[in-house]
This record gives C-alpha cells, structure tokens and sequence, in this order.
C-alpha cells in the first residue's frame, strides 16, 4: 500500500487577483471579544443536517463547522482532517484511514471511528436520495481495525472517493438532527434566527489552528437593493459575490477582493418538457446568446465565458475551446426552430431566484436576446427557498438561470448530475452517449482514460445543448479594512477562520 497525495490525482489550475487589497497591516493579537457581521443572500435553512443541505450557500456557511476525514485548502489540496493519515491500495480499492489524537467534537465529545462508520453509512443508503453520497454506494464493507482506524473496501476502484471523504463526520448518537448537529470545524452553532442571522463562536478546543475571530454573525441579505447601504453604514463588515455595480458604490472603508466564484452559470433548461425536450430548439437558443455580451451587460465584462458544465479551477479537465461551439447566428437560431416546428416561436418561463441579482441580470438580458429569434422568456422572480423545492427538487419549472457549483474536488461533482439516473439531474438531461462516457470515466484509475472520458462527457453537454451556458463569474468581496486574511478557494465555500482583524 502507498500513500496518495491528492496532487497525484488532481491537478487543478485557477489565477485569483487581488484588486485595491490595501490589507498590510498586522494581525491583531486575538481579542475575546472580536467579531465580525457577515452578509448572507439566503438563509441557512434548505437543511440544518448536514448531510441533507443541498444549497451551496449553506454547505458554504457549514464548511466552518463540519468537517470530513480530509479537507480542501486554498491550494486546492485535500489535507489530512479528523484523520492524521491515509492510505490507498495500488488497486484504489482499500482506502485506510487513521484518526487524529483528541479531536472533539464541539460538544466537547472525541471522536471515535464509530462516529465515522456511523457518518458513512448514513449517507449511503440508495433510497435516501437527499443524505446519498453517490460515490458510498461503490463501498463493499467498512471495517473498524482499532480504535483508531477505519477500513473502507470498495466494489469497484475509485480514483475520485477521497474527495467524498469530506463528508461530515456527526456523532453516531445524533440519530436525527432537527437542529444543527455537532461538528468538529473551527466555529461551532450558536443560534439561527430565521430569514434573519445565523450565529458562530470559535471552537477553543479545535484540533487545528483556531479561528482568529470569535464571534461571527451571518446577516440575511436577501433584498439586493438594500446592499450597498447596509456596508456603507456599517451594519455589515464583508459581504462575497458583490455586483461590480455595487463594488463600484462603497465607500473608502471597504477593500474590495476579486477572484472567481467557481460555478457554471447557465440558462438551464428542463430537458424533460416541450419545447426543450427537442434539442434543436435548445440548440436554437444557444446561437441566439452572446455570452460575452451577458457578461458585459451584467459584470462590465467581467468572468469567464465557457461552454459546458466544467469552470476554468478545474485545468486539466477544462475544455476553453467549447465557449465558442456557439457563436451568435440568428439566421441559424430562426432555422433551427423552424426545423423543430416552432418557426413562429414559443413562449416559457425563467424561474429565477429573487436574491441573486447576478442571475436575475442575466436572465433579463437573455431574455431581450431571445426576441430577436421569436421567442418570449417570461421571467419569473421566486424566492430561494421556493427555488429550492420547485425547481431542484420537484423540478417543476421550464428554464432557469443559476450557477452550479462542485461539492468536492472531483469532475465527477460537476458532471454526476447529468447522469439519466441521478438523484441531482433536476434538468431530466437524457444521453445514452453520455451515460456511457461518464461509466468509462468513472470505471477506470487510468489518469488520461478518466480524463478524456471527462472530456468527453462536457463535449456530449455541450453538442446536445443540455443548457444554455454563460459564464464562470467573477467574485468580488467587499471587506472592511478593519479587516483582512480572506482567502479564495477552488470551491463555493468561505473559511471564515482566516479571517483576522488589522493592527492600526
């Protein structure tokens, strides 16, 4: 057996730049009564489970308080976590995992390899689609060789099941938690008021480096015209994915921090239901948007056009050459249409969420295209919660524009939701081809055949028009500058525990 550095088996590639940082001061010794207000565009309540949260912006929030056996960092690693050590037989079929010493949960409970057992095969169970990690169910036996290590045997090799291997570790004794369970992360729960604020308090017992502030307070923000006045009067301290528009409007107190979100935003269509179920009518759409345009209309030009469900982090999987399939031809849109039977055009409905202005942007301007090919995009502004249990998990709804983001360090995270037989595919997205390409990829531990496999699957996502895709977009984070040390990572999370406040 050897052990596998998660370089070996990821290699990802991103540029983040820093924009009118100005954040040089010293850190600040850590006070016991330091705090910071965050603001939120959605509240913490798809799920207080962790295993059950499917919103990005909650598992963003719960990575401060949950952790897995590893965990990524800013680099793009998979660090050691609640285990110390790991290792993985040369067949990738036996992976070996050895607790860390004294590591406790925020109860002030350690956590035993029972706890771990218990956390995996919670979330292995098939006919619990929501709790279902989808890599578990290639897991043959688990086994607890001490008391500090745990066996997991694989059916099947697997080069991708570390990543899944952050998934939170919960006690085994919390059956079902209704509230917010107990982690081992850097923050610990302190109280949630609903559609208002969600509050942490350092961990002082955590096993790793602590958190330099101890209280944080997440605000609800979910109204983005009342932004930009609630930082400029002080009420909230750091807000992530700010508009250009709204950077532009702070004030001198603020830095303001840009990278990119990570996340393919999309005009996603419902593959399942007329008219989209023909792909000449998808592929009609796609040559009637100029991405470009989108994101000059929307971001002043900021963000990265792409093509396919895949964003620029991922590098070595990352096809660039697939956000220019389409190019803007309206004489090929109208003949398209025409072709599927809709030469007078049609009419359907954009379900978009209210509290993201980033994409209600979008769809408004995706909209106006589509008028000059026939077509009439009726937008619809819903609220995330109703977003959540219509369109992704009823998924009832025409089209929608959102961004979609991977849970772990894997191409398999961007690409298992279109599967035919996915728990996640809320777009119904059908493809033999494709279905057959993600099981070669999946299937093999050779790096170049998984790899191409994972090509593969984008360019069937991209010749079939499953959606409409826009863009990788660009983040912008406004941050106090009492306050500095916010660092960008190659996933939809925030570490709130590098936060730190500047020495004056």
């Amino acid at each position: 057996m050897r052990k596998r550095s998660i370089s070996m088996l990821l290699v990802l590639v991103w540029s983040l730049a820093l924009a009118l940082t100005g954040c040089s001061g010293e850190r600040q010794g850590e006070s016991t009564d330091s705090q910071i207000t965050i603001g939120i565009p959605q509240d913490v309540e798809d799920s207080l489970d962790p295993h059950e949260a499917v919103a990005a912006g909650t598992e963003e929030v719960f990575f401060n308080i949950y952790e897995g056996l590893v965990k990524p960092d800013s680099d793009g690693n998979l660090n050691p976590a609640i285990a110390s050590d790991y290792k993985v037989s040369d067949d990738m079929k036996t992976y070996t995992f050895t607790l860390r010493e004294g590591v406790k949960f925020h109860s002030g409970k350690e956590v035993t390899v029972e706890d771990v057992v218990y956390s995996i095969k919670r979330c292995s169970d098939e006919n619990d689609p929501v709790k279902l990690v989808a890599a578990f169910l290639n897991i043959e036996s688990i086994e607890t060789a001490d008391d500090k290590t745990v066996i997991i045997h694989l059916k099947e090799p697997n080069a991708d099941f570390l990543c899944d291997m952050t998934t939170a570790i919960i006690p085994a004794s919390n059956e079902s938690p209704s509230t917010v369970s107990d982690g081992t992360g850097p923050y610990m729960f302190v109280s949630h008021a609903p559609q208002e604020s969600f509050v942490m308090e350092r961990f002082e017992d955590y096993w790793g480096e602590p958190a330099h502030i101890k209280n944080v307070t997440l605000k609800v923000c979910a109204n983005p015209d009342s932004l930009v006045m609630e930082l400029n009067g002080g009420s909230i301290d750091m807000m992530a994915r700010v508009t250009s528009t709204q950077a532009a409007q702070l004030n001198d107190n603020f830095n303001v921090l840009e990278g990119t979100m990570n996340l393919v935003q999309a005009l996603y269509l419902n593959n399942g239901v007329e008219p989209f179920n023909d792909v000449r009518v998808r592929q009609a759409l796609c040559y009637a948007v100029d991405k470009q345009y989108v994101l000059d209309m929307t971001a002043d030009g900021y963000g990265t056009p792409i093509g396919s469900s895949m964003f620029p982090a991922f590098g070595k999987y990352y096809l660039p050459e697939l956000a220019d399939y389409y190019t803007k031809d309206i004489d090929k849109a109208k003949e398209l249409l025409a072709e599927a039977g809709y030469g007078d055009g049609f009419t359907f409905t954009i379900k978009a969420p209210s509290n993201y202005t980033q994409h209600v942007e979008a769809a408004q301007v995706i909209a106006e295209a589509l008028k000059e090919i026939g077509v009439t995009a009726e937008i619809e502004l819903i609220e995330w919660e109703t977003w959540l249990a219509d369109v992704y998990s009823g998924r009832d709804f025409e089209a929608t524009v959102v961004g979609l983001d991977a849970s772990t360090l894997a191409a398999s995270s961007m690409l298992l939701r279109f599967n035919s037989d996915s728990s996640k595919n809320f777009i119904n997205y059908n493809n033999p081809d494709f279905d057959a390409a993600y099981a070669r990829a999946a299937s093999s531990t050779d790096d170049a055949v998984r790899t191409e496999a994972f090509k593969e699957c984008e360019r069937i996502l991209t010749e079939t028009a499953a959606n409409v895709y826009i863009q990788d977009m660009a983040e912008f984070v406004a941050l106090d500058k009492k306050y500095a040390g916010y660092e960008f990572y190659p996933l939809y999370v925030q570490d709130f525990s590098k936060l730190y406040i500047v020495e004056e």
